[in-house]
């Protein structure tokens, strides 16, 4: 039994950038919670280096879990981070002729990937094509039904994609992990030919080549856009159910970040769990083991899930920089229309605090929400600006299927927890947040 967990390529075209340098348009899908598309320097067939690329987490997951449980021989091709061209990855499926090809899909993509699962279907017609991602929580049914589809997987897809093999069919509702499931599980399988190739340039003092890896799934917050706790780790995309929090254990993490830095030569590591500080306890634990390693490494943070002395146990463990995710500048956006529980000025004072200990600081930002207004965006590029940010990362809120913001706007009610959120004739449904963001800043401008 051959199986490929693949991630196909995602080219849009050429544009111009200043208008005067042609670049292509391409996309990242798997392991980003917000697939986008984004002008690169890489080229149909060659990588340019040190471009942002996600490592396609559930994927590499996935893979290894069905080698470890089926027997089968499955291969890992992510054709994003390959920079594949069309042509070669076309060439590539009818030289292996699969039995299985697991394909991860989000809204932004999913247009693209429609039209590529029948583009397969015609080039290796004997491979049954799976179909996983947040595309599958609202729209598992019609893909059955009008694609070239054996299964849809809702959820992280250990579990289903075994029993897809094993010869199940038809739509696979979400079955998680178990955190001793987890902890259990075989180490994630890579593509080899790019495993150096993932980067995230932010926050700013990583060492190249970078590992990027989890310490945990799931976050029991309910911002309203956020895809991967309400359609990945979890499934609540109405934002009204408790959402869970799985921790991997230091004593299971260690051997393996052990193994990869041995074996790819990582000089730093970057958590992008969903909230990698949900704790003092948990935090403390990683910060020790961290601390055993030696390698430089940063994560994806909250600014108020731990008391404020535990940052000192970060930089003394090695942590250069974090991330911290503030979507708004405005409180009662913050409060009515994201929904994420978050004291501005608390988290002001947290950014101050990490420069004191001189750790770098990423912030992230996102306009474009329902029921914002264009006073709202400038006070949240005012706010961004007023801090002491090393960097800072504002985005137009993305549209996807799978979260509360989407189920706003099906429902055409709002919703208890996102009371402010609101939808109108002014809202932009776009589901591309890098091609949201560039209209809105140019309408700021304007203003």
């Amino acid at each position: 039994m051959k199986v490929l967990y693949s991630n196909p390529p995602w080219w849009e075209g050429r544009e111009w950038k200043w208008k005067c340098i042609p670049l292509w348009r391409a996309g990242v899908r798997a392991g980003s919670r917000w697939p986008f598309t984004h002008l690169t320097y890489s080229v149909p067939g060659w990588r340019a280096p040190f471009e942002y690329l996600p490592m396609p987490f559930f994927m590499t997951y996935a893979a290894s879990y069905v080698r470890e449980k089926t027997g089968a021989d499955v291969v890992l091709r992510d054709s994003v981070a390959r920079r594949e061209s069309y042509e070669r990855y076309w060439s590539y499926l009818r030289e292996e002729s699969f039995d299985y090809i697991f394909i991860e899909s989000a809204t932004p993509s999913w247009d693209h990937d429609a039209a590529l699962i029948k583009k397969i279907h015609e080039v290796s017609p004997a491979s049954k094509i799976v179909v996983c991602g947040p595309i599958t929580v609202e729209k598992a049914d019609e893909i059955l039904q009008s694609l070239p589809v054996t299964a849809c997987l809702k959820g992280e897809y250990e579990k289903a994609s075994a029993e897809v093999v094993e010869g199940g069919t038809g739509v696979f509702e979400h079955n998680l992990l178990t955190t001793e499931e987890m902890n259990e599980a075989p180490w994630p399988q890579y593509d080899e030919a790019v495993a150096t190739a993932y980067y995230d340039r932010n926050p700013r003092g990583m060492r190249k080549p970078q590992a990027q890896v989890w310490a945990s799934r799931g976050c029991p917050f309910k911002c309203i856009f956020c895809v991967w706790p309400a359609a990945m780790t979890g499934n609540d995309p109405d934002g009204k159910t408790r959402r869970t929090v799985r921790y991997y254990r230091p004593d299971k993490l260690e051997p393996f970040l052990r193994h990869i830095v041995d074996k790819y030569k990582y000089k730093s590591i970057y958590f992008d769990d969903d909230t990698f500080n949900l704790g003092s306890r948990h935090t403390l634990d990683m910060c020790q083991m961290l601390g055993r390693i030696g390698v430089p490494w940063s994560a994806m943070c909250r600014a108020d899930t731990i008391r404020m002395n535990v940052w000192d146990e970060f930089k003394k463990a090695g942590c250069y920089g974090v991330k911290l995710g503030f979507e708004s500048g405005n409180q009662y956006v913050i409060d009515k229309i994201v929904n994420k529980e978050l004291d501005l000025e608390y988290g002001a004072e947290v950014v101050r605090y990490l420069r004191k200990l001189g750790m770098s600081v990423h912030g992230t930002f996102t306009i474009g929400l329902p029921g914002e207004s264009p006073e709202h965006m400038k006070q949240t590029l005012d706010f961004a600006r007023s801090l002491p940010f090393n960097s800072i990362q504002v985005s137009g809120t993305a549209e996807i299927e799978g979260t509360p913001l989407h189920r706003l706007r099906k429902s055409g009610q709002a919703l208890d927890a996102f009371e402010g959120a609101r939808i109108d004739e002014h809202y932009d449904h776009a589901t591309d947040g890098n091609k949201k963001w560039q209209k809105l800043i140019a309408e700021l401008q304007e203003s």
